[in-house]
């Protein structure tokens, strides 16, 4: 049967450009024939949530395989156009559905019965936090169990089984329990279509004895999603529209910035258009880094308050007026709330609402209807740009190595900038690496992803399995601290088992760093590991794999000419030496400011 995907509001996979993670809407599944009839022997749960998972642009599940969970194993497994992606922990297994998400517009997960489900928590948390749409799938326990008073294995020990269900209430948009045949056709496919439009990850728990059995309900292929486009109020488009096009049409020197809600209201190619219609200068907060074309003429780089790109801050907080596209402010995109921004110069449009500085509200305006028509409206205004371009001095270049002198940082992503080009991505963990991968210019093309929202360090490992999973035509480069590295480094298995060709920078300044220049104590030194040697030990002969130990330039040329030559193929892992207090500028001034957040004194009653 010939399936495929027609575009209008819910995810779809990637093109991996960098203006913008595509039009990721899958509104209608259909099918060039009208729905086969399938044999009784396979009209089962199992295949039924496979075939849904094939149909929404899911072709890799990441799974850890536990007694709750392996007969709907066998049956994703099955599936031919799946793929099962089996992990090294839970935790892993949903981080790697995350950064497949980020590229495909979703991903799935597997696991067992509370004690795989409150293991993938802090990864589908994460997801949530990020909206990103991510299928949690749970074996739970046989469903002639619910009610019964008994007390199971992997429980706490209660008969009470709504403990995960519980915890996941919190960090999912929606849960189903599957523990009957009845109406488990019409329970998963509400999950499935509600992460869709609500772009959110949702929970579905299926009893263990069910995947298999055949019922009346899965007797067809399944029935064509079809989620409808959300719309705009077209009186309310209309007013907003008005009441902002003459609030900028009076500025001298507006400027635009774009969040990281570009993504989830679809809304990046209407940015754009916005942005070359206006004449703004365009700037993107740390968040949204990908998410806008940074050779787009007139991008100044990431507003980040004191920690920003040089002169973009300087730009935006002298405007006379702002619009901010799908912003979070939150006290480490603000750098411990020191943003010199002003409500009344501000207009603020989320996903479906505008808001204009002091004055009036719109509600139910999509964000991408929004900037489209606002586009038509705006005169061309280019003077805060040419401010920008009369103080501009190009960036300096770090001071020459000696021969032979250890490695600094700042010439390590010196180096890096020189690999980056449309066939590459680069995942950012959380600590230096933010602020660092924040100061590399992306080539268009080149995709770009960290988790500033939630910031779980040891996030990127899973992400950069899922990533490369998803787009294999790309090479990702990975730039991971060695604290971070230490919380989930077991999947690295994973990636050589699976023939992926990323590149790991792991730096190795022997803690977490940016735990430091926030509030430093003993807690904040790790044990230092051979990182190489755990790495040859994962790979074991089995695999593509190539590692090395970098201490100066020299050596770092050498690995990154093997890296991009003889070992194009294979998974490389460079393990980067430097000094325990080398870090960015940026680090330094973020991480005071956001100590002085954390440390405020109670206020007095």
């Amino acid at each position: 049967m010939d399936t495929k995907i027609s575009v209008c509001d819910a995810p779809a996979p990637s093109n991996g450009n960098v203006c913008c993670p595509p039009k990721r809407v899958v509104s209608s599944i259909q099918t060039s024939v009208s729905p086969s009839v399938i044999a009784s022997c396979e009209a089962t749960l199992g295949r039924h949530l496979a075939r849904r998972l094939v149909q929404i642009g899911v072709s890799d599940v990441f799974s850890v395989p536990g007694d709750f969970n392996l007969t709907l194993l066998d049956h994703l497994i099955a599936e031919p156009g799946l793929n099962l992606i089996g992990c090294c922990n839970e935790l892993n297994a949903g981080y790697a559905a995350d950064g497949y998400a980020r590229s495909r517009g979703v991903g799935a997960c597997v696991v067992t019965f509370t004690v795989g489900g409150l293991s993938v928590l802090n990864a589908i948390a994460g997801a949530y936090s990020e909206n990103l749409p991510l299928i949690c799938i749970v074996g739970g326990p046989n469903s002639n169990d619910y009610g019964t008073n008994r007390i199971l294995h992997h429980t706490i020990g209660l008969p009470d089984f709504s403990q995960e269900f519980r915890c996941f209430q919190t960090v999912t948009c929606y849960q189903a329990v599957v523990n009957n045949l009845e109406d488990a056709h019409e329970q998963i496919d509400t999950a499935i279509s509600t992460s869709l439009k609500e772009s959110k990850p949702v929970y579905i728990s299926i009893s263990c004895n069910l995947p298999a059995i055949p019922h009346p309900t899965f007797s067809r292929e399944p029935v064509p999603f079809f989620l409808g486009p959300k719309l705009s109020n077209q009186m309310g488009l209309e007013a907003a529209v008005e009441a902002a096009a003459a609030f900028l049409n009076k500025a001298v020197k507006p400027v635009m910035v774009g969040g990281p809600k570009l993504r989830v209201a679809k809304a990046c190619e209407a940015f754009v258009e916005l942005a070359d219609s206006c004449g703004y200068p365009v700037a993107v907060m740390p968040s949204a880094k990908g998410l806008v074309p940074e050779c787009h003429p007139r991008f100044i780089g990431t507003f980040w308050g004191a920690v920003s790109t040089a002169f973009c801050a300087e730009i935006v907080e002298s405007a006379d007026a702002y619009i901010f596209a799908g912003p979070i402010f939150n006290d480490y995109s603000s750098v411990g709330y020191s943003l010199l921004l002003k409500k009344d110069k501000a207009i603020v449009v989320q996903p479906d609402r505008v808001v204009i500085a002091n004055g009036p509200a719109f509600g139910c305006v999509l964000m991408k209807d929004f900037l489209k028509a606002l586009s038509k409206r705006l005169r061309c205004n280019s003077t805060a740009y040419e401010n920008y371009h009369r103080i501009f001095v190009p960036e300096g270049q770090p001071l020459r190595a000696d021969p032979k002198e250890p490695l600094r940082v700042n010439v390590l992503f010196q180096h890096i900038q020189k690999m980056l080009s449309g066939e590459t991505a680069v995942i950012a963990e959380t600590g230096d690496s933010w602020f660092n991968c924040q100061k590399l210019k992306l080539p268009k093309g080149c995709g770009f992803e960290f988790q500033m929202q939630y910031g779980s360090i040891g996030w990127s490992v899973g992400a950069t399995l899922g990533y490369a999973q998803a787009v294999p035509n790309k090479r990702v480069i990975a730039c991971i601290g060695d604290g971070s590295f230490q919380v989930t480094a077991q999947d690295v298995s994973t990636m050589i088992r699976n023939g992926q060709k990323s590149i790991i920078f792991l730096i190795n300044n022997g803690g977490y760093t940016i735990e430091v220049e926030i509030h430093d104590g003993p807690y904040n030194v790790i044990k230092n590991w051979n990182y190489t040697g755990l790495v040859d030990a994962i790979h074991n002969g089995e695999g593509k794999c190539w590692t090395t130990k970098v201490l100066c330039e020299e050596d770092l040329i050498n690995a990154i000419e093997t890296a991009t030559g003889s070992k194009n193929d294979s998974f490389c892992f460079i393990e980067v030496i430097v000094h325990k207090d080398d870090t960015s500028k940026e680090l330094l001034e973020w991480g005071s400011r956001v100590s002085a957040a954390n440390s405020r004194p109670p206020n007095p009653q």
